[in-house]
């Protein structure tokens, strides 16, 4: 990953601010927020950071330079501190997550990209049945799709300066350069952006196999939901299905 860097520019000289201080500190804090629920995402970044080395925070700092103040830098002691920054500077959220896919790439803590999906897959949910959808696709595509992940990329029309882009950014990860040209083509498309779309690209790509196991993926999911939604109105209005204890 090369030196991360930010149009916005860096953090400020000054004192760490009050609202960057209470962005993670009060997720691990006993008592903190009663009866409020804890937002995911820093709920997140606080178990990654208890996960954290400190060679790797070293590492982490290295690569934020361009994001964080030197003197900033200088005061980071835990990966909590980095996150605080970084929130503060809205270079992350639980909405935009790619600056942490790559940080975590960077350091190859494939367990802490699986904690990211998982995250991801149940925002996914939160948002909508398209969006879970495409996770869902996403994920398989990911799973199945191998070198011919360019064509696929140029078909959806991702052009070949952002596609030499991603190879540079994950140059040894297949599966990272296969999601970043979706979550690309994603990002361009908006809401234009759904899994037929992506089913009818890969079936010009010939790639029929992969095609057919999101079709598939898709019919379950939507099977899942169904069978959800019925249990969850039944259990409002207290009918059973036949046959039901």
């Amino acid at each position: 990953m090369r030196e991360a860097r930010s149009s916005r520019g860096k953090w400020g000289e000054g004192p760490l601010p009050a609202a960057a201080r209470g962005y993670l500190g009060r997720v691990g804090a006993p008592g903190a927020g009663a009866g409020a629920a804890m937002d995911p995402f820093l709920v997140l970044l606080h178990s990654m950071s208890a996960g954290l080395a400190s060679a790797e925070v070293t590492e982490l700092k290295f690569l934020c330079r361009g994001l964080v103040s030197k003197k900033r830098l200088e005061r980071v002691q835990s990966g909590l501190d980095l996150f605080s920054a970084l929130l503060e500077l809205n270079e992350l959220d639980g909405g935009r997550t790619a600056l942490l896919r790559e940080l975590l790439t960077s350091l190859r803590r494939h367990d802490l990209l699986r904690r990211l999906d998982d995250f991801e897959a149940g925002a996914a949910a939160r948002a909508g049945p398209e969006e879970e959808g495409l996770h869902v696709a996403f994920n398989i595509i990911c799973d199945n799709m191998g070198r011919d992940w360019r064509r696929l990329a140029r078909h959806l029309r991702v052009s070949d300066a952002k596609i030499d882009v991603i190879e540079e950014k994950y140059p040894r990860n297949l599966t990272e350069q296969v999601r970043e040209s979706l979550r690309t083509w994603k990002n361009m498309r908006g809401e234009e952006a759904t899994v037929a779309h992506l089913v009818g690209a890969l079936r010009a790509c010939n790639l029929n196999l992969v095609a057919d196991l999101v079709t598939e993926a898709q019919q379950a999911l939507k099977l899942q939901n169904g069978a959800g939604a019925v249990a969850s109105m039944e259990c409002d209005t207290g009918v059973a299905t036949p046959g039901a204890p």
